[in-house]
């Protein structure tokens, strides 16, 4: 049986690296990528034999990463995991319309980009799997992550529509929807919130504090916070599965909130989403 493939972006930390080690070790071969030529080397180091540099906010290192991977699997991939992202704390009104732009190039645009290059191998094989990773913030909004939420709903919108253009042609898209995961999320975001907000001269001063105290924390910030391997689980259903569901929700809180927003009018939702702010 020949070897299946899967290219994989964000493989750095979190749950990029928890889904690449995962696979590995259950046969696939996992072209895990990075965007710094550092953690390439070090995703090497860990035993990724193909471990590639690709940005997925550079259009030319899209390209050429696609170009070795398929160089490297006789032209052939079975499947894509759209991981690379951050997230851009602050209030909408105090967000630059630059780092909107860049939250949206790197969750959204990239992984497009990325997926509308795979599309033609998979079509010429009949097959594949393309799964998104995207969060209980991509159907349920929360305050001071506006940037986010707007780059995650998107995605969502997206891959719905994609899912119907896909239909008959042997290609699957699938939402990976996590809550809370132990990885680099938080450092990461705290690092976007000081480069890009200006914390001290907006309205949203004394609510930041607590946000700073948030994404500062050791340890876990929020409750049912899992490891990256229960996204690995999800993944796993996803590319296994003969019919692939739409979308495979991670934690508690995404299922929770997932029924509220069915069952809850409006007004009460949202008094729920700002006490769980």
């Amino acid at each position: 049986m020949t070897q299946k493939n899967i290219l994989i972006t964000g493989c750095s930390s979190g749950i990029g690296l928890d889904v690449a080690r995962g696979l590995q070790m259950q046969g696939w071969r996992v072209f895990a990528t990075a965007r710094s030529a550092e953690d390439v080397a070090a995703l090497q180091a860990q035993g990724f034999i193909d471990a590639l540099q690709l940005n997925v906010d550079d259009s030319h290192s899209i390209r050429t990463a696609l170009d070795e991977v398929l160089q490297r699997s006789g032209g052939t991939l079975h499947a894509l995991f759209n991981n690379a992202g951050y997230g851009q704390p602050g209030a909408v009104e105090d967000i630059s319309r630059q780092a909107m732009r860049q939250q949206f190039e790197t969750n959204l645009f990239g992984a497009w980009e990325l997926m509308n290059a795979v599309l033609p191998v998979m079509r010429r094989q009949g097959h594949g799997r393309i799964l998104f990773n995207s969060s209980v913030l991509g159907f349920a909004a929360m305050k001071y992550r506006g940037a986010y939420n707007a780059s995650k709903y998107a995605m969502e919108g997206l891959c719905d529509t994609l899912r119907l253009e896909l239909a008959g042609s042997g290609i699957f898209v699938s939402l990976i929807e996590p809550g809370p995961i132990e990885s680099r999320f938080r450092p990461n975001a705290l690092q976007k919130f000081l480069q890009n907000v200006d914390i001290q001269g907006s309205v949203h001063r004394d609510s930041y504090e607590k946000q700073l105290q948030r994404l500062k924390k050791e340890g876990h910030a929020a409750p049912f916070t899992l490891p990256g391997t229960a996204v690995l689980a999800k993944v796993e259903q996803a590319l296994a599965a003969a019919h692939p569901a739409a979308r495979y929700r991670v934690t508690t809180p995404t299922h929770v909130f997932w029924y509220l927003k069915r069952l809850l009018p409006t007004r009460w939702l949202d008094w729920v989403l700002n006490k769980a702010a």
